[in-house]
């Protein structure tokens, strides 16, 4: 493995050489106020269930404690930038920001991320048993302890119009294969005038096109790179598993799907657009919500499909982290605190409805009796999901390292989004899947030269 000082390199330079922009929710500020730590800045995907609490937190959380919170929201391809950027040079313009199981145990070996145990262990109704196992592993360092709080936590799985399905005699196996999602896509397109047969991610990025990808791989056969670190990009397994994908999605899947990430196929499930859609389970709390969605109760929840494998759910977890260079810390960590409870939980399921209760961390959630209702089509498969999501082995061979839709490496932010962007161009008719995956070969040869 690569030293402290070399992964430094690797972070700091892949996140400085691009530009950024920020939004603000909140209007960001610029650091403590003069009362002292009674502000902080928080740094988050845009994601629904981060729009939720940005538009709960003054009502409640400031109201009760004082804390000025001054959100800061981004796409993920830009969060992640930012969050590098900021964290890697030590700016310190953010004392909370939402990362994921991919950074926690890379960054929490290079020093920049504040050990949370002390703080969860002085609070007397946060509650570390309750959090699930897998995400307490996927947020923990080398030695145990946690380095982030999870907000919510997913894995994946393939949502679909029942009604859509019932109309035109189509059946959606529980536990569907690849093979019969394609062929069931074909037969939905055109359901209804403007839909498509299903939505799939094509916008570049690591974790964007990246998460899903890289699960059909693992259950096509293929890996990133073998267990003695060769690389395996244009593998038979990668290949089979891309040039799948590619065509599924140009034949039957989203308008504009070069560019559409989590959020177009969210919008585009929702307002009815799309007969399918391969994502992140908790997806299920936004489609399930009659105020956003039109397929609100019309949507069918089956496993993530597989090809050679039993499962192929990924596993992530959106969490708070807290930066070493903040100067507010007792604040940010009464932030992280709440915004992880059973307490705030319980908040969006009264105020917002329970279906968007940012759920996939807790076992208690799961037998709350008005979650359980709103949940009842997509709560099951949801945790069970979860449960059963192999990061140690994911694939039908021996890996590397953890990681279900990532290679845990600090390198694998700039190789993941590279190869993305190839991928992404064969989605749009600009390449061949064949030279974008021999051109990512090379960069990904060229970085497991570094870790043989």
């Amino acid at each position: 493995m690569r030293s402290t000082r070399s992964t430094r390199y690797v972070l700091i330079a892949g996140a400085a050489a691009i530009a950024l922009l920020a939004t603000a929710c909140s209007g960001a500020g610029t650091g403590a106020s003069p009362e002292g730590g009674k502000s902080i800045n928080v740094l988050m995907v845009g994601n629904p269930q981060m729009e939720d609490i940005a538009k709960l937190t003054k009502s409640t959380f400031t109201k009760d404690t004082g804390i000025k919170v001054n959100f800061t929201v981004l796409p993920e391809n830009e969060l992640r930038d930012k969050a590098t950027q900021d964290i890697a040079t030590g700016a310190g313009q953010y004392d909370v920001a939402t990362i994921g199981a991919y950074e926690v145990p890379i960054w929490q070996k290079t020093g920049w991320l504040h050990d949370l145990n002390g703080y969860v262990d002085k609070a007397k109704d946060f509650d570390k048993s309750d959090l699930l196992t897998p995400m307490v592993q996927s947020l923990s360092g080398e030695d145990g302890r946690l380095y982030a709080l999870p907000f919510y936590g997913e894995s994946s799985f393939l949502m679909y119009r029942k009604d859509v399905f019932a109309e035109k005699g189509l059946k959606m196996p529980r536990h569907p294969s690849w093979r019969q999602v394609a062929d069931l896509a074909a037969k939905a397109d055109g359901a209804k005038p403007g839909m498509k047969g299903i939505c799939l991610r094509g916008l570049p990025g690591w974790g964007e096109l990246g998460a899903p990808l890289t699960s059909v791989v693992n259950t096509f056969g293929g890996t990133w790179f073998t267990k003695d670190w060769k690389a395996q990009v244009n593998g038979e397994g990668f290949k089979k598993a891309t040039r799948f994908y590619v065509d599924l999605v140009r034949k039957h899947g989203q308008a504009g799907a070069a560019q559409s990430g989590f959020t177009e196929c969210l919008n585009a499930m929702s307002q009815g657009k799309v007969a399918m859609w391969y994502d992140a389970t908790s997806a299920a709390g936004s489609l399930e919500d009659p105020r956003t969605s039109k397929a609100a109760g019309k949507i069918g929840y089956a496993y993530a499909p597989v090809e050679q494998t039993k499962s192929s759910g990924w596993l992530w977890a959106w969490a708070w982290a807290m930066p070493k260079t903040t100067k507010n810390a007792d604040a940010a960590a009464k932030f992280m605190l709440w915004a992880s409870s059973k307490k705030y939980e319980k908040l969006v399921g009264a105020k917002l409805g329970w279906a968007r209760v940012p759920a996939g961390k807790r076992a208690s959630t799961y037998e709350i009796p008005q979650y359980k209702k709103a949940a009842a089509s997509f709560g099951d498969i949801t945790l069970r999901s979860i449960q059963q999501a192999d990061p140690v082995n994911p694939g039908v061979q021996p890996r590397p390292t953890v990681g279900i839709q990532f290679v845990a490496i600090p390198e694998f932010q700039d190789l993941g989004t590279k190869v993305t962007q190839e991928i992404s161009a064969a989605i749009a008719g600009k390449t061949s899947v064949d030279k974008a995956l021999n051109d990512g070969q090379k960069q990904a040869e060229d970085v497991a030269k570094k870790h043989r």
